[in-house]
């Protein structure tokens, strides 16, 4: 009989970087299917090449679990689950919450946000410009960490002047590997409360439309295929999932930009060409460096490896982007490329449901950025910048500039 095989740790992130999908290369191609030490002590089998990491994310014998019951406790103490995200909804109520919601978050549907993303940036960038007296600033703090809060409470109806009661707990949430169950929980009962308090605000109050009004409406409807806790979860998720990626991508975008100064030049001569550069930028910055947990249903085997029922399995977006049999030359950032069939958005019927609000986002704040700064660069030595290590999503904690 063999011995049992050693557990890798998931590699780490090295420090004044986004993560750490070049530490992956060995894996992707010595053991692609690996079991792993996690953050919290649990075990799980981590998958880095992207085909794997593509057929794991569509596998309906992978589920992910709730936040709230993983790792599984039992007996007298085990805690009450939360409601499910969208994200842990499975089967016939994620088919049908996923056809209710996701066609609020498609490409026509959100055109309305558009010139609100733009009026938003040209807002922050005339007050960034404003306030400098020697032209230069921090981009973090002027632009990308305000812009994506304002366009998520814009696009879905969250109350901005509430963001000193939710972010709290959804920033605690992001750093979940570091704290205990407990602590999970409590912020995940404080997010789910403050849902439910929103949406009996909105109730009493239906002046106005928004997206949580939208779906409010649609679960009251008879015969609806929603109910009112869908929207509850709805809220929850959005704030878990709409919210710092999108600050923490943005700002590890803008710098990746900063310190290719001739693409980014080239860039700022064909705007045309803005859509091909986000996908890169998706592909490029690790934004789901962050332990994706799914738990195996079945008995199945990846590469030799027997993977049990109740085993969690972690597929790495971030190591798939970086994978040389999907992408040529995956280290390197090309604004050019095309295809770019990337995984940060996931794959399959949990794909990220935000994921083009999101690329408008993205697009929107680059152009406006050029078009109102077309001479804007980096103020000190990239190896100088500060890094916001709080959550396994690293990014510049401050991004000084001038133009």
């Amino acid at each position: 009989m063999n011995p049992p095989e050693a557990l890798v740790p998931v590699p780490e992130v090295e420090p004044g970087t986004a993560g750490p999908p070049c530490a992956y290369a060995r894996l992707r191609t010595e053991r692609p299917v690996v079991k792993a030490q996690l953050p919290n002590g649990e075990t799980g089998w981590l998958i880095s090449r992207y085909d794997d990491v593509r057929a794991a994310f569509a596998d309906p014998r992978l589920v992910r679990p709730l936040l709230s019951a993983w790792p599984p406790r039992e007996g007298a103490d085990a805690p009450p689950p939360c409601l499910p995200t969208f994200l842990e909804m499975t089967g016939a109520h994620h088919e049908r919450v996923r056809r209710t919601v996701l066609p609020m978050f498609g490409r026509k549907r959100l055109e309305f946000m558009e010139p609100r993303i733009r009026t938003m940036a040209g807002e922050l960038i005339d007050a960034m410009v404003a306030g400098s007296e020697d032209g230069t600033a921090d981009l973090v703090a002027a632009y990308a960490d305000p812009l994506p809060l304002r366009v998520l409470c814009e696009t879905t109806g969250l109350p901005y002047e509430d963001r000193d009661v939710y972010l709290p707990h959804t920033l605690a949430l992001l750093g979940a590997a570091g704290l205990t169950m407990e602590e999970v929980l409590a912020a995940l009962y404080a997010l789910q409360d403050y849902a439910e308090e929103l949406i009996s605000r909105k109730e009493k109050d239906t002046d106005g439309e928004d997206y949580i009004r939208l779906l409010l409406a649609e679960a009251g409807r008879p015969g609806s295929e929603l109910t009112r806790d869908d929207v509850v979860s709805f809220v929850v998720t959005m704030l878990m999932a709409g919210y710092k990626t999108n600050i923490q991508h943005t700002g590890n975008a803008l710098l990746a930009l900063l310190t290719h100064p001739e693409q980014l030049r080239t860039l700022r001569e064909a705007p045309e060409r803005i859509g091909t550069a986000v996908e890169e930028l998706l592909r490029y910055v690790p934004l789901m460096n962050a332990i994706n947990i799914l738990v195996a249903k079945e008995d199945l085997t990846l590469h030799g490896q027997h993977i049990r029922a109740g085993d969690a399995v972690v597929p790495v977006p971030a190591s798939a982007n970086r994978d040389p049999e999907a992408f040529a030359d995956p280290d390197r950032l090309d604004l050019t490329r095309t295809p770019n069939a990337h995984v940060a958005f996931g794959h399959g019927p949990h794909a990220c449901t935000g994921g083009h609000l999101t690329r408008m986002q993205l697009t929107i704040l680059i152009e406006v950025l050029l078009e109102r700064l077309p001479g804007i660069e980096l103020a000190v030595p990239a190896d100088t910048i500060p890094w916001d290590e709080s959550t396994p999503l690293r990014a510049p904690a401050r991004l000084p500039v001038r133009w």
